[in-house]
């Protein structure tokens, strides 16, 4: 046995781990009476401890005041969203101006669209990834043809040139070369949710803009997975999510970025009451006028029940710092990367690619033997309490995260793997 497969290994690992605690923070779901080995944080984060109590707080808040928990309490309801502010900021990259917690995903896009997809008669086109996240797919298409376009001409998708579907950055260059002419907007993931590819935000923007493009991500599988730096980056806009990575609870509220440069734009948009310059708002005037920023792109009053997690989970982030979690999240998956390739070679094949800097958590392993028997495989570890998930036609995702997951459970799934394998070639 070499000694990355062994135990002791593990431990001693873990036992080195400055991050070990953070574990304790969250309820790690039961099977058989032991912790699952859960690697399914990019698409279902696990739930924080001290959840509960928050949400127990806003709801006494509720019973005992009524309306007037909107000013008072431990965190009134009235700037509520800017209780996440500076946290959430801070996850991002970004100055505080520049984000703000609101809606879901796909609303934010289709807000962001409304305002940065500006099509002209020349310049109409929108560059995605061939094989985008189908929410991201349907809202770019059905914004061409809110605008009276023919998808058919107006949306340019890249095909990946790489092997098991990695996007070579001297494509999506000469992709914007030849078209950017014609390109309005590129709205490109930060991390790829299908091979876990990790993009450089940089580059692309800075590619985007010398074309004369308006340039967006969707970071769902980025925001509290990798350090970002959107500001620095200097892109226009950006969406996430809060559910995966940022533990926020299912159909968590959303989160937008806007770059300082467009604060005080009279760019279009879609206006709401909250998104009203709060000195004025309760005024009630007829005439729109926007809070600088993106508080500026807000509709509604925030919805208090959901921005508690939120809250609670960016406290934990702020305790650990993303950097450290990023530092942890490249040992663990180079750990599970050379087990793999030690132990699996002839089951499992990464298709994320090696360099750690062109991926986060997420490890999309195909296997190799087909569909049928990596159906059969994904469920002999689901009924081990071994949790990723599955994406067809032939990839199992696992993504270790930092703040819950250790080596012990990347050792866990491993051998159970190969144990797997092992009776698979017995047979």
């Amino acid at each position: 046995m070499s000694e990355l497969f062994s135990e002791a290994h593990a431990l001693q690992q873990d036992s080195q781990d400055e991050l070990r605690h953070f574990r304790e923070q969250f309820y790690i779901p039961q099977h058989d009476g032991k912790d699952q080995a859960y690697f399914c944080g990019n698409s279902l984060g696990l739930q924080p401890k001290a959840l509960a109590a928050a949400l127990t707080d806003e709801l006494t808040n509720w019973s005992t005041n009524g309306v007037e928990g909107h000013f008072h309490g431990k965190y009134p309801w009235m700037p509520y969203h800017e209780f996440v502010r500076d946290s959430l900021a801070s996850v991002m990259g970004a100055m505080p101006s520049e984000v703000v917690a609101m809606n879901s995903l796909s609303v934010n896009l289709h807000l962001m669209m409304v305002s940065f997809y500006r099509p002209e008669k020349e310049r109409n086109a929108i560059l995605i990834e061939a094989g985008a996240f189908p929410s991201d797919r349907y809202a770019v298409e059905s914004q061409v043809r809110f605008h009276g376009l023919d998808p058919a001409q107006c949306l340019i998708e890249i095909e990946p040139d790489l092997p098991g579907g990695i996007f070579s950055m001297a494509l999506i260059e000469n992709t914007i070369a030849e078209h950017g002419h014609r390109i309005a907007l590129i709205l490109w993931p930060g991390v790829q949710y299908r091979t876990g590819q990790l993009f450089d935000l940089k580059e692309i923007t800075s590619l985007g803009h010398q074309a004369g493009a308006v340039v967006g991500f969707d970071l769902a599988h980025a925001a509290g997975n990798i350090p970002l730096k959107l500001h620095d980056s200097g892109t226009d806009f950006a969406v996430w999510c809060s559910y995966k990575y940022l533990n926020s609870g299912p159909g968590a509220i959303g989160g937008c970025f806007v770059h300082e440069r467009h604060a005080n734009t009279a760019r279009p948009r879609f206006a709401g009451w909250w998104g009203h310059d709060k000195s004025t708002r309760f005024k009630m005037g007829p005439q729109f006028i926007p809070t600088p920023g993106a508080d500026g792109w807000q509709l509604s009053n925030p919805p208090i029940l959901a921005l508690a997690p939120l809250r609670v989970s960016l406290d934990i982030f702020q305790q650990a710092g993303i950097e450290n979690l990023r530092k942890k999240s490249i040992k663990l998956t180079a750990y599970l990367e050379a087990l793999i390739k030690q132990e699996l070679q002839s089951t499992l094949s990464i298709a994320t690619p090696e360099n750690p800097d062109q991926r986060g958590c997420q490890l999309s392993l195909r296997v190799n033997a087909g569909r049928e028997q990596g159906r059969a495989l994904f469920e002999a570890l689901s009924a081990q309490g071994i949790i990723g998930d599955w994406r067809e036609p032939d990839v199992i995702r696992i993504s270790p995260a930092p703040l819950y997951n250790n080596h012990s459970d990347v050792l866990r799934f491993i051998r159970a793997v190969k144990t797997w394998q092992d009776s698979s070639h017995a047979a």
